[in-house]
This record gives structure tokens, C-alpha cells and sequence, in this order.
């Protein structure tokens, strides 16, 4: 069962903050599913939830072919712009539960960023579906350190504080608990990687304004979230810089090809 009914619209007043603001994704990953999971230059990847585009770069950068799934209008375009000048690249108007690919198509599935907004049980078959024998399901995540600065301290609270539902958001990612409840295996491999983003005011602001959680500006309490992060930054600012670590997070399994 679906856990947020409007999963694919959440971010459709957000793409111009997501792209400028969101963190990419440390060239460690490819080094990482190449020793571990015979990540090859060959390989097609079927990017699922690829907004922007910015876990698909990364493979593009690699030399791979990527299917870019997307069901949000506005992202898809997005990543259709940013991913202009890469012949290998290709948008996919389709969802996890729905790709739209063919049958053992792609040597990966890979999703960034996205995993909890799908419905478990339904796309774990459909990758199963579109992934060739022995292929993989690789879930990566940037996962903002909470508490290990005042500053991500407080960050933290102004989000319980403010986020429309940033609780029950965050409850939702893909921890190791429950990517091993996907993959149902013990074999599964996990991977962290250091990440970072240093933000002048403006930069964090992007950043704020871009989780689907955080109060739009039509809505009444933005001014004073907005204020709220004004303090915050005042408080903590370095050389006009705050900064935001995080662990980037890697699960990679195979899946049977019967959705089991």
C-alpha cells in the first residue's frame, strides 16, 4: 500500500530548488558497485524515480545507458534538459510500480533519493520483471546527519516544527531494517560513504525550499520558517557558510524473477 497518496506530485512546485540545491552523489558509488557488483560500462540502468537527473549523471558519466523512469511532469522535463547533451540517456514517462520497460531489460535498477515513495511489494515485482538474470536492485540515499553539529541540531527541530508532515517523511527511508525486509535476503550489501554541501543563505534557503515537507510559499508559515532559518544561519555561519554532512547511503541486492 501506498504510503503518501500524492507521492508523484510533491515535488511539481520544487524542480527549479531541487536542482540547484539537492547534493549529488560521490564518485564512490561506481567504485563501489564495480568491485562489489561487476558494475560494468556495458551495463543499462534503469534509473527509477530519476527526478533531475542527478543519480543518472553519474552513471552517464560512467559510460553506462540509462532509462530515466519518472512519473512527475515537471521533474521529467527537468531531467530531460539537464541530461540534454548525453546521447545515452533516455526519459521514460513511468513509475516503479510501472516502468513501461521491457521484460530483462537492464542490467540494474537503481533509485536515488526515491525508494520510500514507492509501494514496496508492487515494485519489488516489477524490478524483478525489467531486471535481466542476476541482475541488481541498488537503493542510494543521502542521508543528512541529524546531531553531530548545533547547527543540524537545530536545522532538525525547525523541520518538526515547521514540516507538514516531515516526521512521518522521514520515518519513511530506506533503512537498513527495512531494505532488508525488500530484499529478503541476509546477503544484501550496505555501503556508507561521506557527503557533504556548504551552503551560503541563499543556497541553504534553496535547500529548505526544496523538501517536498516544507511549507510553500503560498502557504501561511513560510515567512516565518524563513525567518526561523535566518536565525539559525546568523547563529552558526562560518565565513557565511553553513554546512550539511551526510552519509551516503548504498544497498544493493538480487531479486528471484517472480517478485518473491
Amino acid at each position: 500500500m501506498k504510503q503518501f497518496a500524492n507521492a508523484k506530485q510533491r515535488f511539481s512546485n520544487r524542480v527549479e530548488d531541487y536542482i540547484r540545491y539537492r547534493p549529488g552523489y560521490p564518485a564512490g558509488v561506481i567504485s563501489f558497485l564495480s568491485e562489489n557488483c561487476g558494475l560494468l560500462t556495458g551495463h543499462i540502468i534503469a534509473d527509477i524515480g530519476s527526478g533531475t537527473g542527478l543519480l543518472s549523471k553519474l552513471f552517464l558519466d560512467h559510460g553506462n545507458h540509462v532509462y530515466g523512469v519518472e512519473p512527475n511532469a515537471e521533474m521529467y522535463a527537468a531531467g530531460e534538459e539537464f541530461l540534454r547533451d548525453y546521447p545515452n540517456f533516455a526519459g521514460v514517462n513511468g513509475s516503479a510500480e510501472d516502468t513501461k520497460l521491457s521484460t530483462h531489460s537492464v542490467d540494474f535498477v537503481a533509485a536515488g533519493q526515491s525508494f520510500h515513495w514507492f509501494d514496496p511489494i508492487i515494485s519489488r515485482a516489477e524490478f524483478s520483471r525489467i531486471l535481466k538474470p542476476g541482475g541488481w536492485v541498488v537503493v542510494i540515499w543521502n542521508e543528512r546527519i541529524l546531531d553531530s553539529t548545533p547547527f543540524l541540531r537545530d536545522y532538525e527541530a525547525l523541520l518538526y516544527r515547521f514540516g507538514t508532515d516531515y516526521g512521518k517523511v522521514s520515518d519513511s527511508y530506506p533503512r537498513l531494517e527495512k531494505m532488508r525486509s525488500f530484499f529478503v535476503s541476509e546477503t544484501f550489501l550496505s555501503h556508507d560513504l561521506p557527503n557533504l554541501q556548504e551552503f551560503d543563505f541563499e543556497g541553504l534557503s534553496g535547500r529548505l525550499r526544496s523538501s517536498s515537507y516544507a511549507p510553500s510559499a503560498d502557504q501561511p508559515n513560510f515567512l516565518e520558517m524563513m525567518t526561523e532559518l535566518e536565525h539559525i544561519f546568523t547563529a552558526y555561519q562560518q565565513d557565511g557558510k553553513v554546512r550539511f554532512d551526510y552519509h551516503t547511503r548504498i544497498y544493493a541486492g538480487a531479486l528471484d524473477h517472480h517478485g518473491n
